[in-house]
Order: C-alpha cells, then structure tokens, then sequence
C-alpha cells in the first residue's frame, strides 16, 4: 500500500509540473549567419546553436571544451567549407564523439557546396598567403547565396526530420518571399552608388561588391591573413587617391588603425560592421541585412 501512494505521489507531482519539450532537430552552425537562416527554417521545431560569436573572426575560434559538448547533441552540424573552420573545427568533431555530424554523415551539411563561389585560385601557392584552394568562403554577406543556403537547409531538415517537412517548407516559403523583397528594397537603396570604388581589409566583401556592383580597387592586408605593412599601406594609399575611393570596409574585429590612417589620408569613410548576424542577440538574417546596406549607403555617400 505504502508503495501505491508513493507512486500516486508521484505521478501528480508530474502532472504540476509540465516536462521539458525537446525540439524535434538539435542544430548547431559553425557561425551565426548559418544559425540565423536555420532557425528561420525550422522554427519551433528546432533549437539551433552557433560555435561562433559575430564578434570572432570565423578563421580563428578558440575550440574550447563547451563547444564540443554542444556538438556533442547535434542531429545537423551547419558548416560554411571552404577551409574556414580547419584550423579549430575537426578537434571538436572529435572530442564530441558524435556520429552523425562527421564529415560525410547526414548530419553534416556544407553549405558553400550550393553557393556561386567567387576568388576561386588557379594556382595554390601557401606563399600567397591565406588563401582557400576552394574559393572565398564570405558569401553569407550576399543574399543572393543566402537563398541558396537556406534551401539546402530545409532539404536537409526535411531528410532528418520527415514529420516537419511540411513546416519547413512552408517556412522556407516564407523566408524566401521575404528575402527576395529585402533584396530588391536594399538594391534600389544601394544603386546610386554602383561603380564607386572601395578598399577592403580582407579579402571579405567581394560578394557585397559584385551583389551591388562596386568596385574593390585594393585590400590593407597585402596577402591573405597577412597584417598590412607599412610598404603596402604606402602603395595602397597611393591607390585611393587615385581611384577616389569612397569606402574602406572591414568587419569589427579587424584592428582599425591601418584602416582609419588610410580613410583620413584618402577622404574615404571607415565602414565597420559586425562578421555576422547577432544570433544570440536575437537578430535575423534580415535586420543584419539591412544593417549592412544602411552602413554602405553612409559610407558610400559624400
């Protein structure tokens, strides 16, 4: 009898207290952009993660123990390719002991395999720097590769989870929709500047210039992860000069002395923005979107 009650205890003790509902995907994404595309994909039925922060640059993360765990619950790893993620990626595929995210499972999804790659090398010479023998691996900056992304996404989703791929389809549909008519708000913004020229300090924005079809006359860094040197910078300000360069763009947690030296020198203005969308933030593909084009629009305008 004691043991009747204590069960009956028990099971009304559960019914005042609801379980915790796991999402029907765990999804993890190397960077917040990637996570941002697939929590709008999936919705409610997906809890999604992002190893790095927009404030980390994507070549370098530390690959702490954490993360690892992280990976360690994954049903979908989100990867960009490309070589981004080699130097601190493949150590937490393997500390996470995790199947079904190794390279080659259904659970590893390289999205660069459905992007228009650009800054793709004829020759791979490690003496030209940091290159990437499979080309420029920064095309989440453009939405044009992010609707090509977002439909591998929901491919995939729909692969490891059957019973939503109804709801991934329809919210795909809808991001899309979305996206497209961002896409043609933010280029009718950006139009008056086509043609003006540009420096970057990485070699990240040349899918933001073809996108919006402007000219990149130069980059501060001579090669690839190499930081500018004082020779360069002198051949580089030569170039602004010249060319009237109107922008010099670089992501956040690029160092901005070199930059700022050459904008003052040059007349240009200094854009500066976020690597990526502030996922943990609580910000999507589309307010960073946005954000970009109005920080172009500033830069670009004299």
């Amino acid at each position: 009898m004691q043991r009747i009650v204590i069960a009956l205890c028990l099971a009304l003790a559960t019914l005042g207290f609801p379980r915790l509902a796991r999402a029907d995907l765990e999804v993890v994404a190397t960077v917040p952009t990637l996570a941002a595309i697939a929590k709008s994909i999936g919705g409610e039925h997906v809890s999604v993660t992002s190893l790095a922060l927009p404030t980390q640059d994507p070549h370098f993360v530390d690959a702490k123990p954490s993360l690892a765990i992280k990976l360690n619950k994954a049903d979908l790893l989100l990867v960009v390719g490309l070589q981004l993620e080699m130097g601190w990626l493949p150590p937490l595929q393997t500390g996470a002991r995790n199947s079904k995210i190794q390279v080659g499972a259904e659970g590893y999804l390289d999205c660069s395999l459905v992007a228009k790659l650009m800054g793709v090398p004829t020759n791979v010479d490690r003496s030209q720097g940091d290159i990437h023998p499979g080309g420029n691996p920064h095309y989440l900056y453009d939405p044009r590769q992010i609707e090509q992304v977002a439909v591998a996404i929901a491919g995939r989703m729909s692969e490891l989870d059957g019973d939503q791929a109804t709801s991934y389809k329809q919210n795909l549909k809808a991001f899309l929709k979305k996206l497209h008519s961002l896409r043609q708000k933010l280029e009718k913004k950006l139009a008056p500047h086509r043609g003006a020229t540009v420096i970057g300090y990485h070699r990240s924005w040349i899918y933001v210039a073809d996108w919006l079809g402007l000219e990149q006359v130069a980059f501060l860094e001579p090669k690839p992860g190499i930081p500018p040197n004082p020779g360069h910078v002198a051949k580089v300000l030569v170039k602004a000069r010249q060319a009237k360069v109107k922008a010099i763009l670089e992501e956040t947690y690029y160092p901005d002395t070199t930059a700022k030296l050459v904008a003052e020198k040059s007349g240009a203005k200094l854009v500066t923005l976020a690597g990526g969308v502030d996922f943990a933030g609580g910000e999507d593909v589309f307010g960073y979107l946005t954000k970009l084009a109005d920080a172009l629009d500033r830069g670009l305008s004299r």
